[in-house]
């Protein structure tokens, strides 16, 4: 048992420090190379991400730029933006690369499930929230403001990207629940009954954090805390046969232990015998 799991205990603090570091850095290069490659197409991509809030506007008007470097660090977030999304495998590959020392053999087998769950979530996320949420949400927002007919909508493309970018961000992070449920599961820190006794938390969870990651509409923060709240009870139900794999798992490691303590029992009676 004790081969099957490298100790961190073991190793000194700055060998922690130093693999770490080497994380971070390839995650970072693998960002910076998805941020130039990007940024040769910034004006396009910003075309395509102001396209719901575009249609959302009035006929005849567009995005406007109030300072004369907006459109510039505008087009560079934005393909920040894009080259994290691209650079999003290698990040999480990274992730798992620095937290596998710690794992049991059989849980460092979900290295690929891990990465392409993790992604493909994320990536679900951003899509349910630029197609289904972001046309609904600036539809409301501009025909609001501009509801009395005396105000004119004039959103600067600076302010849409940062409100943008948020919501993608908030989307993609709430539709990773399902993953760090299992793997929470899996590691025995949370099970289905104690994600059941406290689902009114993580409902009051839900709804803070649509008030505080979206504009301060209704629209907006239950387009956040519905998936949230969908997503925790597919999450209870991923732990509950997760755990039942975990607790199998268990009973034969501790079956295997008990086993090889008798053996050695046995040899050590044996001289005296």
């Amino acid at each position: 048992m004790a081969d099957d799991v490298l100790s961190e205990s073991e190793l000194p603090f700055t060998s922690h420090l130093e693999e770490l570091r080497k994380r971070l850095i390839y995650a970072a290069g693998a960002w910076l190379v998805g941020f130039i490659a990007c940024y040769a197409f910034a004006e396009k991509l910003f075309g395509f991400v102001s396209g719901p809030v575009k249609k959302a506007l009035p006929p005849g008007k567009s995005l406007v730029f109030i300072t004369a470097t907006e459109p510039f660090f505008t087009y560079l977030q934005v393909a920040a933006l894009a080259g994290f999304l691209i650079a999003l495998p290698v990040i999480l590959w990274q992730v798992w690369a620095f937290i596998a020392p710690g794992l049991y053999s059989h849980e460092k087998r979900l290295a690929i499930p891990f990465v392409s769950g993790s992604f493909l979530c994320f990536a679900s996320g951003t899509y349910f929230g630029f197609f289904w949420v972001f046309p609904t949400i600036f539809k409301f927002l501009i025909q609001f403001g501009s509801a009395g007919g005396e105000i004119e909508a004039m959103l600067s493309m600076g302010a849409y990207l940062s409100i943008c970018t948020k919501l993608l961000l908030a989307f993609g992070m709430v539709f990773e629940l399902p993953i760090v449920m299992f793997f929470l599961g899996r590691m025995g820190v949370v099970d289905a009954d104690w994600l059941r006794k406290n689902r009114k938390y993580a409902f009051l969870l839900a709804f803070v954090m649509g008030a505080i990651l979206t504009p301060p509409d209704l629209i907006s923060q239950t387009a956040i805390a519905a998936p949230f709240i969908i997503l925790y009870e597919v999450s209870i139900w991923v732990v509950r046969f997760t755990g039942k794999r975990r607790v199998e798992q268990e009973s034969d490691s501790e079956d295997k232990r008990a086993a090889e303590e008798a053996a050695a029992d046995e040899e050590e009676d044996e001289p005296g015998a």
